[in-house]
């Protein structure tokens, strides 16, 4: 799941916490298209999402040190020093 979990969450810690909840953002990666919106929840923020050619949901709450969430059924956990940056440029499909 780390995989999957820590490229993506480096995506989101460049996107402003002043986003708008109700705004769904889009992007990919290998291969995948996932769309997800940002809510600020006191001092932490919640992205909650989708895989969307196979449904799959996505929902991690970023506090200060820790990420926690479930992706699909599976519970994850990890630490935001395990966060790395993608190698490659981020490529918003959608933006408002």
């Amino acid at each position: 799941m780390k995989k999957f979990i820590l490229p993506m969450l480096t995506l989101f810690a460049i996107v402003p916490a002043t986003a708008h909840a109700e705004e769904v953002r889009r992007f990919e990666h290998d291969g995948r298209i996932y769309s997800y919106t940002i809510t600020q929840h006191g001092d932490r923020r919640v992205i909650d999402g989708v895989e969307e050619t196979t449904g799959k949901p996505f929902k991690l709450r970023v506090g200060t040190h820790q990420v926690r969430g479930t992706v699909g059924s599976q519970q994850v956990q990890f630490s935001l020093r395990d966060v790395k940056p993608l190698e490659a440029s981020v490529t918003v499909l959608a933006a408002r």
